[in-house]
């Protein structure tokens, strides 16, 4: 696998712990490519949580705002009710923006919704990590990323506080890796050749 040009992680119960736990092994050991995170959480929580992981990553994590330029020492954490997409702009760079379309599987932000878009950005230069949460969303997004050459990752039952996004992409038969939640930052670098 070429190393990814960008990272989507999705995540709903079980997540933020589970998301520091995993920027806190990646401190100061992960390459600089935009990383993109939807978290299903109600807005003032997101915005709590982007705190917690910029502290554990030592990079900031931030909810971005509309029309925001991508950069490569991004790290994106989609705000509380607003699903985040991103876009190719006409000179040649890529933007995120913010919308309140309906929910999708009952929520918004909606890690499908997030997906689709980046997978029209990255294509098989994506890496998709879909983490412990109730529910199925993430599966369409990650079918999606997946036609596209993307490498989808699902966190393991026995280490997922409820076994349920994972569950969706692993029984769709959409999981390329199936890994524990602390194997994920170590397999993360793997794809850079760095390891843990």
């Amino acid at each position: 696998m070429l190393p990814p040009k960008a990272v989507a992680i999705g995540a709903s119960t079980g997540g933020p712990q589970t998301l520091c736990g995993i920027f806190t092994q990646l401190r100061g050991k992960m390459p600089k490519v935009p990383i993109f995170i939807t978290q299903h959480m109600p807005p003032i929580f997101t915005t709590t949580l982007a705190g917690q992981i910029s502290q554990s990553f030592g990079r900031t994590c931030h909810e971005p705002v509309e029309g925001e330029l991508i950069t490569n020492e991004g790290v994106y954490l989609a705000p509380g009710d607003f699903h985040m997409v991103a876009n190719k702009d006409e000179k040649g760079g890529s933007t995120l923006h913010l919308n309140k379309e309906p929910p999708e599987n009952f929520c918004r932000p909606s890690v499908d919704v997030m997906l689709r878009s980046l997978s029209e950005v990255y294509g098989r230069h994506l890496l998709v990590i879909i983490l412990t949460g109730m529910g199925s969303d993430g599966m369409l997004g990650a079918e999606i990323a997946r036609k596209n050459g993307s490498v989808v990752v699902a966190q393991s039952q026995e280490s997922c506080v409820v076994y349920g996004m994972p569950k969706a992409v692993v029984d769709a038969g959409l999981a390329d890796v199936i890994i524990s939640d602390d194997q994920v930052a170590p397999y993360l670098l793997d794809c850079f050749g760095i390891k843990l």
